[in-house]
């Protein structure tokens, strides 16, 4: 009988942006290894997920039940898509009683191979708790994150020591992490910006994060040839290695499968794209979950208009409105502005969701104008296209810093959710990266360097692997080395 394969489990955060990483890494574990993936997570995202699973796929969807009602949030509210900003904090807290489930369903794994237990456990950035059923389960543990080594540096560090709130300034540095440079108050999530220790975010962060070093080591969607400050911090800090196995993303294919509906044709798009000039459009896009003020969208309008630049442009209803309803043009948008844009066939408004990899893909894409979420950040860093950053919320703002300070493919324009914009200023910045200044030209030239330092990282050939190859072998190495060493020791 053949010997029955590998399985890994993979659990994911109740977020987009966290399952659709996850998802692009068991497609990329299941075609270059050959194990079977388990796949856990929520009712009704599993529901959902259900349909994002290539046909040919064998990855295995398994829930874990989950009532949302009963810790106090919206019913059917089991993703942070349709909650509100101020409760996705309150499904973090909840997502904690996932933890007695969880460690049933392992067993039953266990029970079913005859006694063996899984290759390893991927699990959330969020869900820390998992590393210490797995280490009671005698189980190797890691955890994946979706963002990159130097904004989730930032990240961890902050919230463990709040060091803003130590200093009578608006600039402080960050004692664990000094190779950042200093920062500004403004380059803070409103979380951790109000947070005193004692909120509801600091008491879930300073269970979580803590408990990381349980784990036996973090896997990171990113590079190491420019990524190493962000890795090194981790692997001084935990004491555990830190793979850098990305860019993992999801194909074209299985972006559209994940139950997203474009909001304009392909076909129309690709014929508007290609009839532009080269390096001429900018895409604008805030990902699934943020969109802006109704004055920074209007002066958003007035820049784009003012530069006579191409564009593409994704928009949501502003801050206030539900996210998911209708977008009015004629409410949030300049007067005429639509009629405009549409009339010079200089611009096009995308309602919902935009194909980003296929327009970024493109000649005629010269930038992005983008919340810096990593997902979007690696998709644009993958096709060579320099950014300007617009940082939300998260870890975006320590992004912009890097790709900004680090990395030099990126203009911050402006800065948080609730900053007064001019679209004078806006309009300069878009002029500067996009036109044939010194500044423009050292930007692509930039981002073309790091296309060819992503492309060299994932090249998978008998004469050559490239670091993120290896990376991810060295993982699965020490996972059965873990595992061979337990089983001689029973």
């Amino acid at each position: 009988m053949a010997e029955p394969k590998e399985n890994i489990v993979m659990f994911p955060f109740m977020a987009q942006g966290h399952i659709i990483p996850f998802l692009a890494l068991a497609l990329h574990i299941e075609q270059t290894k050959g194990y079977t993936i388990t796949f856990v997570n929520t009712p009704l995202n599993i529901k959902k997920l259900k349909s994002s699973i290539p046909p040919n796929s064998s990855i295995k969807l398994l829930e874990v039940p989950f009532n949302s009602s009963d810790h106090g949030l919206p019913p059917n509210s089991e993703n942070t898509d349709i909650l509100p900003y101020p409760l996705i904090i309150r499904l973090l807290h909840a997502s904690t009683s996932l933890k007695p489930a969880f460690k049933t369903l392992i067993e039953d794994i266990v029970e079913e191979q005859g006694g063996k237990p899984p290759l390893c456990i991927i699990a959330d950035i969020f869900f820390g708790w998992t590393a210490s059923v797995a280490k009671e389960l005698g189980v190797f543990h890691a955890i994946f994150s979706g963002a990159g080594g130097f904004g989730l540096a930032c990240y961890y560090s902050v919230w463990l020591s709040l060091p803003h709130r130590e200093v009578d300034s608006d600039e402080f540095e960050l004692q664990d992490f000094k190779e950042a440079s200093r920062f500004h108050v403004s380059q803070l999530p409103l979380s951790i910006l109000t947070a005193d220790g004692s909120d509801s975010w600091s008491v879930f962060q300073r269970m979580n994060l803590p408990a990381w070093v349980d784990s036996n080591g973090i896997l990171f969607n990113t590079v190491e040839e420019f990524d190493q400050l962000g890795l090194m911090y981790f692997r001084k800090r935990l004491g555990r290695p830190a793979w850098a196995i990305g860019p993992v993303l999801l194909s074209v294919d299985n972006r559209a499968r994940a139950g997203k509906q474009a909001g304009i044709s392909a076909d129309f798009l690709k014929e508007w794209l290609d009839a532009k000039p080269v390096n001429s459009v900018l895409y604008v896009s805030f990902g699934s979950n943020n969109t802006i003020s109704t004055s920074q969208m209007m002066q958003l309008a007035m820049a784009l208009e003012g530069s006579g630049k191409n564009f593409i442009w994704v928009v949501r209803p502003p801050i206030g409105f539900d996210i998911n309803s209708e977008f009015k043009a004629k409410e949030w948008l300049p007067q005429g502005f639509e009629e405009r844009i549409k009339d010079s066939g200089r611009g096009l408004l995308v309602h919902n969701w935009a194909p980003q990899v296929e327009i970024l893909s493109h000649k005629s894409t010269c930038a992005f104008l983008s919340h810096c979420g990593w997902n979007s950040v690696l998709e644009a860093l993958n096709k060579g296209v320099p950014m300007l950053g617009w940082a939300m919320a998260g870890e975006q703002f320590f992004n912009v810093k890097f790709l900004e300070e680090e990395l030099g493919v990126c203009v911050e324009i402006v800065r948080g959710k609730t900053c007064e914009v001019r679209h004078e200023d806006m309009k300069a910045k878009i002029e500067l990266v996009m036109n044939e200044t010194e500044k423009g030209k050292e930007m692509r030239r930039k981002a073309s360097k790091v296309k060819g330092m992503i492309k060299n990282a994932i090249r998978d050939e008998d004469s050559f692997k490239g670091s993120s190859v290896k990376e991810l072998d060295d993982f699965f190495k020490a996972a059965t080395v873990m595992r061979d060493g337990a089983n001689h020791e029973d």
